[in-house]
């Protein structure tokens, strides 16, 4: 479960480590790298550890919602108005 605790004003970093996000978050180090593989969280691999910048924080925590995601977000909007349209009209009349 997600504490949801705020990145500090005073804090200056660019980028958190996998473990150091796992921590503000309140969850395993196992769950964000699970994440971080399967591109729910974006990161970069720097030799053997993986940097995640700030803005995805702000990303996870619901805060900001980047263009890539934008776009997923979009397309699953369409296909659903394509497939349920019909349905999700009526259900508006009611």
């Amino acid at each position: 479960m997600l504490k949801n605790k705020p990145i500090l004003e005073k804090d200056n970093k660019r980028y958190f480590s996998a473990p150091e996000i796992a921590k503000l978050l309140g969850v395993s180090r196992t769950a964000i790298f699970k994440k971080i593989k399967s591109g729910q969280i974006h990161a970069e691999k720097i030799g053997r550890n993986y940097i995640i910048p700030r803005e995805e924080y702000a990303t996870i925590l619901g805060i900001f919602v980047p263009d890539r995601r934008k776009k997923d977000i979009e397309n699953t909007v369409d296909r659903v108005v394509k497939k349920y349209g019909d349905a999700l009209r009526k259900l508006g009349k009611e």
